[in-house]
């Protein structure tokens, strides 16, 4: 849009599903987010700020697309607890007292994500309160905090353009509240973004539109396609 910004969600590379510690790229996140820094560096993308979560998996995400990007002046992020996931296991412990298997066979991982999609469901309808978690109010609070420091931005800068590193929760409730989508479209949009894909807001300061979605235009090898 003529005179506006743009502000690039990205998810985070293939996390580690199924391991003790979920919370690290595997080797082929790390390949998936060096693929879109050079996507970028090729079209000679810059950035004017770069927001991200607190999570390892956003700070090593960024790290592979900067080293693909292979930009010095790359601006320092800003880290934004309002942009950290929820937690997974504790929303399907909160719906699903039986034991849980590891989600490592591809019958595993559907058991997985259908747990994990009705446990969306009754937490943003307050009909759940997983342990450790604040409820969903305040986690879209935070999302949306972030998205107005991303607006502060663009008053400051015209045609800012903004990269923001998270995670599909937060991701997709930020494309939730710009097109004002119900609960359970926002899951759907959660449950449909791809690793290391990209979105794109037109942003200024007091205005947001959904621009693309869910775009891996990076990964042109389809054996680097993975959505966990």
């Amino acid at each position: 849009m003529v005179g506006m910004g743009t502000l690039y969600l990205v998810r985070h590379g293939q996390a580690s599903l199924g391991a003790e510690d979920y919370d690290q790229l595997s080797d082929l996140g790390r390949r998936q987010c060096q693929a879109l820094g050079r996507y970028w560096r090729e079209r000679g993308q810059g950035f004017d700020a770069v927001l991200t979560g607190t999570l390892k998996r956003h700070q090593q995400s960024l790290a592979a697309l900067s080293e693909g990007l292979q930009q010095a002046d790359l601006p320092t992020a800003v880290q934004c607890p309002g942009l950290d996931e929820y937690d997974s296991e504790a929303l399907i412990r909160a719906i699903h007292s039986g034991p849980l298997e590891r989600p490592l066979t591809p019958e595993a991982a559907r058991a997985h994500f259908r747990l994990l999609r009705e446990g969306l469901a009754a937490w943003m309808a307050g009909r759940a309160a997983p342990e450790g978690m604040s409820g969903y109010a305040e986690f879209s609070a935070g999302v949306a905090a972030a998205l107005r420091q991303v607006q502060g931005i663009a008053a400051e800068k015209a045609r800012a353009r903004v990269l923001l590193v998270s995670s599909g929760g937060p991701i997709s409730t930020a494309i939730g509240q710009v097109l004002g989508t119900p609960p359970d479209a926002t899951i759907e949009l959660n449950l449909r973004i791809r690793n290391s894909a990209v979105s794109e807001f037109a942003i200024s300061a007091k205005r947001m539109a959904l621009q693309t979605f869910n775009s891996v235009a990076h990964l042109d090898d389809t054996a680097l396609l993975s959505f966990a």
